[in-house]
């Protein structure tokens, strides 16, 4: 794919990986940077490389060092692809029976089931997935995609996103020994280590990505159409006061970013109080909401030429609906809903 050998010539698959496997070893705002910069430009690309990332980080905490030592240097490279197989761990399939079991025998874990979302799934030499064994507890695995018994299934046909070529990947009695083990058996073993669950800053930072790209394209429209400057205004203030919470957060102090300018004054940051929702989830909803109104606005303002397939305004519209679905933990989901539901119908003007 093109633009992934652009993201490879970018330097992106360096960033997330540590400097002693040859990588940049970045965190913090500076990979969010990064992101929000290639989601405003690809969000196709942005988002295989957020679940290749995810995957990374996840045998990077492992404490695993000879699986460290033998994956993340060709990762870093592009030598090889991994990605992630673990939706049915956070979001997807959670009242239903467990989608991907483990059954352990001796030093080898025998998988059974289905992986329901795996980004890039064709061209993946590992997936770095999770199953649940008999006694409830969690185990989370990398798995060789050439292992006996594994099936990659048909991209997905999406209403965005397609060239993530996003697919189902079958397990039928698939043995993984113990030696690709990151993680369990325990409970719960997504919240467990730094890389955290579902619904983290780097979703929310790929959806302001989105907005902010949108919000290009409204500045320029309103620079020639008074009507817009108003609207277009106020959304690119939330949209700065949600972009200063997500570095924020990323970096533990409080931190003043402009639009266009990247640099930012530094203070402290007051202590969060114990029985508060969490700030990541909080931030999570109201991106949610602001990419639908900064993309469909967009869409508006655009008018007919928006609605052919050659303007970005109707791909910008398309992709929003994705952040309402993609790993989108329950309280982001209801506070979403909440927004959607509540809304006072729009009055025409005047004539």
């Amino acid at each position: 794919m093109d633009s992934w050998d652009l993201v490879r010539k970018a330097g992106a698959l360096r960033w997330c990986i540590p400097r002693e496997y040859g990588g940049d070893g970045w965190t913090g705002s500076r990979l969010l940077e990064g992101y929000e910069q290639l989601a405003g430009a690809c969000l196709t690309s942005c988002f295989i490389l957020s679940q290749r990332d995810g995957a990374c980080r996840r045998i990077r905490d492992s404490g695993n060092a000879p699986l460290c030592q033998e994956l993340l240097p060709p990762l870093a490279k592009g030598e090889r692809f991994a990605t992630v197989g673990l939706s049915h761990l956070t979001t997807s399939r959670q009242h239903v029976q467990p989608a991907l079991t483990a059954k352990i025998q001796d030093n080898t874990f025998i998988l059974n089931g289905a992986m329901p979302w795996v980004t890039g799934a064709a061209q993946a030499n590992h997936f770095v997935t999770g199953a649940v064994c008999g006694d409830g507890r969690q185990v989370l695995l990398v798995l060789p995609r050439d292992t006996k018994g594994v099936q990659v299934g048909s991209p997905l046909e999406l209403m965005a996103l397609a060239g993530s070529i996003t697919a189902e990947v079958h397990c039928e009695n698939v043995q993984v020994d113990r030696r690709w083990l990151l993680a369990g058996p325990t409970e719960r073993v997504m919240a467990k280590g730094k890389a955290g669950g579902a619904g983290g800053l780097e979703t929310s930072c790929l959806a302001l990505g989105l907005v902010g790209a949108a919000l290009r394209y409204l500045q320029e429209e309103s620079a020639t159409r008074p009507e817009l400057h108003a609207g277009v205004q106020r959304l690119q203030k939330e949209f700065v006061e949600l972009r200063n919470e997500m570095y924020r957060l990323a970096e533990g102090v409080a931190a003043s970013f402009q639009l266009a300018d990247p640099a930012r004054q530094v203070e402290d940051l007051p202590p969060r109080p114990a029985d508060s929702p969490d700030p990541a989830i909080v931030l999570r909803g109201q991106a949610n909401t602001l990419v639908l109104r900064a993309t469909q606005t967009a869409l508006t303002a655009a008018k007919g030429a928006g609605f052919l397939k050659n303007h970005p305004a109707q791909r910008w519209a398309r992709q929003a609906m994705f952040f309402l679905v993609w790993s989108c933990p329950r309280p982001a989901a209801e506070a979403t809903l909440s927004y959607l539901l509540n809304q006072e119908p729009v009055q025409p003007a005047a004539p």
